[in-house]
């Protein structure tokens, strides 16, 4: 086709990109991930045994595969479930899924199928004019759609290309229908042209080889932009059971096809002679018969053949290349990969080698986790391959545990002892959990309480376990006050435990400010996972403790005082004041859309319609990788990790789909509505009878350059303006069942699928939460019907209204919460309970209030005056205390 350098790139991609270019050397397809080509991969699909074909996959990239072949068409299999299933599998190992897939399959349902599922551009394997021009550019343009490129095989109505002129003619054929009629890229179409072995011993058969070296050329100088690709075992089928020959036949045939512009073929690249390693008198015998030198070439092969004992490779290499490494390394390589195929019998020759099975843990595995650790420390690996590798070393210590209580004494020398528990009226856990796993992997026994534990529980075990340090997690603001009480009651025992605290509404200036003030010993804010194991170590370790816990009381005094002085400076207004400066509505201007839809509805989804919904960012900062999706993606620091996780993610959520794990069920009220008495919002039935009130909370720092002090409320017209307005609330849950998956992962010391599921779940219940907020606002309350918008512009809150949730900024009461649920009868209506915390449960749940209103915003409250605590108290109906314990972190000093 003229110059190499005009040709059009053709791009692929599995987590990474695979550019095929005039420059590129032959791209390997592996071959043995094939039912129909591999025997043991057959017996391993046949008997469910997918971690085991998932190690077959991983060997053809580690042996050089730069796409693998899948191909699942054998009769006594589902061959779409299989399919999907291994597809599902292998996006959730990174070391396997960067490289492309090429799905394999002469069943058009099993290609869609697999599509459907891939990650990346995959290349189709394949389609052909065999039966007819319409199916072709049909299946052709649905391979567009799904983004992949294709194989076209010389195939048509009459039957297979087996000869030079054949081939030409078919594929030209394919190639004119494929770019005018189905407008595919030309980049994108590869030319099979068909393999066929060689040395038959068949006359006709004789020039197979030569005729597809001449049409490769013919292909690559007329088609402009295509490539071509082929099964390169085929022709060497003939001396099936001697390798060596076969090998030989493959290399050579690579050799001359590529020479002719072959630019991809399906190999099996542990099992491929290196060219110019190919004993020189096999070599001409070979090429003998692969360019039809001689017409007795086939003889005079057949009799060298007879001669040379076959070697195989595939059985040499069948144990993968680290396998062959000394202990050591291969149990710090199956660590740091993440790999527990085969920790149980590496463990056991440890075991063997020592005198004391827990020697196993403290040499060999802790050698590896220490490996673990320093790439961790310097941001060489991520927090979701720690949690990969704890996976291998909780199994590790599983098949150890036996033999060490056998020895009857206690042969425990971890680095040291800490409970860890999520705060009384708490469910949130993920952090928490990943923070258990960061310390285990660094040789901390870990006493994990769980959810919703008493100050009583924690201060029990810890006497009774005798720890060396607490964690404390809270994720909602209420489990700050279980914090400062937990700190007070340590006190007045006179403990004296390091505590730790984490959590999503914990800070470093909550710390200083109000707990560590009421406990004499160490209290230190870890901020994310990732400090964790340095801190634990500063607070156990003998020779650091005291110095460490000193230099911790000195910043946090003084930042303590340094923040009290600001708020001491910072002005406030009077309650009177402030709603005098009210954000001002003019109400005789407007004129509030009546809802389609009034009282309380219940909802159920399907978990799929979701997925669009979903906001990622999130995701990655639950794993403490920090930065916004997609862009986190692409990130020179962090994208190689997110990617492989956001990989494992997708893994999961198609087996969420699949398997039925997951329920969305929510319910939601809309409800005429007016503000009363300023800062209230009143809910009436049809009959304007009152349902409930919501109290809202009112901004009180002075403000600057004529800026309003507001309130949600002011968001709702007032009663004495006359208009009827009205006003939404509603609670969404994906997170029932979530605890019974996550406990069977642990079960299997998978941490990481544990924290990957509750991870989910809590990104599906945001989700439905978006879902639901658009159908309000479209169709059951209906006052933007014509609204559309992108999932990125829904993130951004492009729409109209706003939605703002019970503990959040605008309106940080938690105690809203029990209006909400009085109004929709959430228990009764989708099982949703609160405790006494007012956190709801199953964690994976969202509530919150509609209001539609054009002006409405979201706000911080920001601080408030004792004055508004009282007013709020006396609203309420509860005493200043009460009022005062779930306002206290927004009181003003």
């Amino acid at each position: 086709m003229g110059k190499h350098a005009e040709r059009k790139i053709l791009k692929l991609s599995g987590l990474e990109p695979l550019y095929i270019t005039p420059e590129s050397n032959f791209i390997n397809v592996g071959e043995r991930t094939n039912v129909t080509g591999s025997r043991r991969f057959l017996r391993l699909i046949r008997e469910e045994k997918f971690d085991e074909a998932l190690e077959v996959a991983r060997a053809q990239v580690e042996g050089g595969a730069q796409i693998i072949d899948i191909n699942m068409d054998e009769g006594m299999l589902d061959g779409k479930t299989a399919m999907v299933k291994f597809l599902n599998l292998i996006a959730a190992e990174p070391d396997i899924a960067r490289v492309p897939l090429m799905i394999d399959s002469s069943k058009w349902e099993i290609i869609e199928a697999g599509l459907q599922v891939a990650q990346g551009k995959s290349v189709v394997n394949s389609i052909s004019l065999k039966e007819g021009e319409e199916k072709f550019l049909h299946h052709a343009k649905l391979i567009k759609r799904y983004g992949a490129a294709v194989i076209v095989m010389a195939f048509d109505e009459n039957g297979q290309a087996d000869t030079y002129e054949r081939r030409i003619e078919i594929c030209k054929r394919s190639y004119d229908l494929l770019v005018e009629k189905a407008k595919f890229a030309p980049q994108d179409i590869i030319f099979d042209p068909n393999i066929f072995p060689v040395a038959t011993g068949m006359e006709e058969h004789r020039k197979n080889a030569l005729d597809f070296f001449l049409a490769t050329k013919w292909i690559r100088e007329n088609l402009p932009h295509a490539h071509i690709s082929g099964g390169v075992s085929n022709v060497s089928f003939s001396f099936r059971g001697n390798n060596t020959v076969r090998e030989a036949i493959n290399a050579a045939f690579l050799y001359h096809a590529v020479k002719h512009g072959m630019t991809m073929g399906i190999v099996n690249p542990e099992m491929l002679e290196i060219y110019d390693e190919i004993p020189k008198e096999l070599l001409t015998y070979v090429e003998d018969v692969l360019l039809d030198r001689r017409d007795d070439a086939t003889e005079r092969l057949l009799d060298y053949a007879e001669t040379v004992k076959g070697t195989d490779k595939v059985a040499e290499k069948k144990t993968l290349e680290w396998r062959s490494h000394p202990l050591q390394e291969r149990i710090t390589h199956a660590l740091v990969k993440g790999i527990d195929e085969f920790v149980t019998e590496d463990v056991e020759e440890a075991r063997l080698q020592v005198e004391r099975p827990i020697e196993v843990i403290e040499i060999f595995l802790m050698n590896g986790m220490n490996v673990v650790g320093d790439l961790f420390g310097s941001g060489k690996m991520f927090l979701p391959q720690v949690v990969k590798s704890a996976r291998v070393m909780k199994k590790a210590v599983a098949y150890l545990l036996p033999f060490i209580e056998d020895e009857k004494e206690d042969n425990s020398r971890s680095a040291g002892k800490i409970l860890m528990a999520t705060v009384k009226g708490d469910v949130h856990d993920i952090g928490k959990n990943i923070v258990s796993v960061v310390l285990s992997c660094n040789n901390y026994e870990i006493v994990d309480l769980g959810v919703m534990v008493p100050p009583e529980k924690i201060i029990q075990t810890a006497i009774d376990e005798k720890v060396d340090a607490i964690g404390l997690s809270g994720l909602i603001t209420p489990s700050l006050d279980e914090m400062v009480y937990l700190a007070k009651e340590l006190n007045k025992l006179g403990l004296h435990i390091p505590v730790m605290i984490g959590g999503a509404t914990t800070s470093r200036a909550h710390t200083a400010v109000k707990i560590a003030p009421e406990y004499s010993n160490t209290v230190v804010h870890v901020n994310d996972a990732s400090r964790a194991v340095g801190v634990a170590g500063n607070i156990i370790n003998p020779k650091t403790k005291q110095a460490y816990g000193e230099q911790i009381k000195t910043e946090y005094d003084k930042l303590r005082d340094g923040f009290l002085n600001r708020s001491k400076v910072k002005k406030f207004l009077s309650i009177e004041a402030a709603r005098a400066n009210k954000y001002q509505v003019d109400w005789n201007a407007f004129e509030a859309i009546k809802p389609k839809k009034l009282g309380v509805h219940k909802v159920t989804v399907a978990i799929a319609d979701l997925v669009d919904y979903i906001d990622w960012s999130p995701f990655f900062r639950s794993w403490d990788l920090h930065g916004k999706y997609p862009d986190i993606l692409k990130d020179d620091v962090v994208g190689e990790q997110a990617r492989n996780l956001f990989d494992d993610a997708k893994h999961m959520l198609h087996k969420i789909i699949k398997e039925d794990w997951l329920k969305a069920e929510g319910v939601y009220g809309i409800f005429p509505a007016n503000q009363v008495n300023d800062d209230d919002i009143e809910l009436y039935d049809d009959e304007r009878n009152p349902l409930g009130k919501f109290l809202t909370l009112r901004q009180q720092s002075e403000k600057t350059k004529g800026a309003p002090n507001i309130a949600l409320a002011d968001f709702v017209a007032s009663k004495e303006s006359g208009k009827q307005d009205y006003m939404g609330a509603f609670c969404v849950t994906t997170g029932f069942g979530v605890d019974e998956i996550a406990k069977r992962y642990e079960a299997q010391h998978d941490d990481y699928n544990s924290i990957m599921i509750k991870a989910l779940a809590d990104r599906f219940a945001e989700a439905f939460a978006e879902y639901l907020h658009e159908k309000v606002r479209r169709e059951f309350w209906g006052y933007q019907a014509a609204e559309h918008l992108s999932n990125e512009e829904l993130i951004k809150e492009k729409y109209q209204g706003v939605r703002p949730a019970p503990g959040y900024p605008a309106c940080p009461d938690h105690l809203e919460k029990n209006t909400i649920w009085d109004v929709l009868q959430v228990e009764e209506n989708i099982g949703v309970t609160l405790t006494e915390s007012l956190a709801m449960w199953p964690a994976s749940s969202v509530s919150g209030y509609y209001f539609a209103n054009p002006e409405s915003k979201y706000f911080g409250l920001g601080k408030i005056k004792e004055d508004q605590v009282e007013d709020y108290a006396k609203r309420r109906g509860v005493s200043v205390e009460v009022a005062q314990k779930w306002l206290n972190p927004n009181i003003a000093d």
